[in-house]
């Protein structure tokens, strides 16, 4: 792995373990194995550079992931509940370590880092639009699709800021039922 790409990804741990008020340089340094040097060479930024190409590297993941669960195949419903499910698996899994830190990154750095909310907020919005596409190739009416997906978006990161706090997978499966439900109650072969 090549050293931006290393300090990126130790960036995107520490950010998914103790956001970004909590990660600083020297741990990103020591976590990635590069001299301090090699941290400004490749982001003269600083925690600010990186902490974007972080994020936007995890966006990009995370819509992938959520894409391929959401995909033809069964009905959409069902694999909505199906990707909450499995978050909630993931986050359990894994101790509580936050799944997707963009929103709680967004949240945290709302008022204080504006580039930082920027990126977050471009990050939602290629979500949101991603999203609907997908969902519009599946049959239904844009703005149905997209109320359904930016539904799904805030039901997720505020289901996983729950989950994490009180250490329970049952906002998330909550969640995942109040979204299949909404699905349900949209009607398919409607194109607009």
């Amino acid at each position: 792995m090549q050293t931006d790409q290393r300090i990126t990804v130790a960036m995107a741990e520490l950010l998914r373990r103790q956001g970004y008020a909590g990660t600083g340089i020297k741990q990103v340094i020591e976590a990635a194995g590069v001299p301090n040097g090699s941290l400004y060479h490749h982001f003269p930024g600083g925690k600010s550079e990186i902490a974007g190409v972080a994020l936007r590297t995890m966006g990009a993941a995370y819509a992938e992931l959520v894409g391929g669960l959401l995909a033809d195949g069964d009905d959409l419903p069902a694999a909505i509940e199906r990707a909450f499910d499995a978050a909630a698996d993931d986050i359990e899994n894994t101790g509580w370590i936050n799944m997707c830190p963009v929103g709680t990154i967004a949240g945290e750095v709302a008022d204080a880092e504006p580039a930082l909310r920027e990126v977050a907020a471009e990050i939602f919005a290629s979500w949101i639009d991603g999203g609907t596409e997908l969902i519009v190739h599946r049959g239904y009416a844009t703005d149905d699709a997209r109320g359904l997906v930016t539904a799904l978006v805030a039901a997720l990161e505020g289901a996983f800021v729950m989950a994490r706090t009180l250490r329970s997978t049952e906002p998330l499966r909550g969640a995942g039922r109040a979204m299949a439900a909404y699905a349900s109650s949209l009607p398919v072969g409607a194109r607009s």
